[in-house]
């Protein structure tokens, strides 16, 4: 990578789409993999927001990496490979929820959400326990770190909707480690949605969209 500082997310551009801040009662961060950008990303909320109802204020927010990559070697990579740039980019989805919050969007009625390289940084983020979250979803993505080692003991889940989508034939990410992190999840207390989608590669589905939005609904505080 060609940013070398101590913090490479320093300045990231964060998009923004769906309803405004500041009338939002619900939020969804939504993180690109490697080699993508916030714009592509963010049509998602297109999708999501299909069929919901109007009484769902839902805000959208895309962060964008420097140089289009969150962290340069494989999530299974020995933790210090991938540093500075993976502190960098969990201050930087944190930076994110302090203006979603800010905006007077409470923490719990916030998902995060990713594919590929961004559904690890968003399994991560949510394990380390920053804060609390209404709820997750990976794409293709994982828990960050080598497999030969265990993962640090996982933040306070209890009840979190979590949802893990992954393809029998992904080739950027083994469906037996989505599996391993929906394990760990759950017994951490989390409400897991694991879904292997048979013949399917690194890619998203209709399915893995649905199961999304049932998570959005859930969000806004009472």
């Amino acid at each position: 990578m060609s940013q070398q500082t101590a913090d490479p997310h320093a300045h990231a551009e964060v998009l923004q789409a769906g309803a405004p801040l500041e009338s939002a009662n619900a939020a969804v961060v939504l993180i690109h993999g490697r080699g993508a950008t916030a714009k592509n990303i963010l049509q998602l909320n297109r999708h999501l927001s299909t069929g919901m109802d109007p009484a769902l204020r839902v805000a959208f927010l895309a962060p964008q990496a420097a140089g289009n990559t969150w962290y340069p070697e494989r999530f299974i990579a020995p933790l210090e490979h991938n540093e500075p740039w993976l502190s960098s980019a969990l201050a930087m989805i944190d930076r994110t929820v302090d203006t979603i919050t800010a905006a007077g969007v409470p923490g719990t009625s916030v998902m995060i959400a990713g594919f590929s390289q961004g559904a690890c940084l968003s399994l991560e983020y949510v394990a380390r326990g920053s804060r609390r979250l209404g709820g997750a979803a990976a794409l293709s993505g994982a828990l960050i770190g080598p497999t030969d080692e265990p993962h640090a003991p996982l933040a306070d889940v209890a009840g979190m909707p979590v949802f893990l989508g992954v393809g029998e034939y992904d080739d950027h990410v083994a469906p037996a480690l989505v599996q391993q992190s929906a394990e760990l999840f759950q017994e951490a207390g989390a409400k897991v949605d694991f879904r292997f989608y048979e013949a399917m590669g690194h890619s998203m589905t209709e399915d893995e969209i649905v199961a999304m939005r049932d998570i959005i609904r859930t969000l806004p505080a009472e």
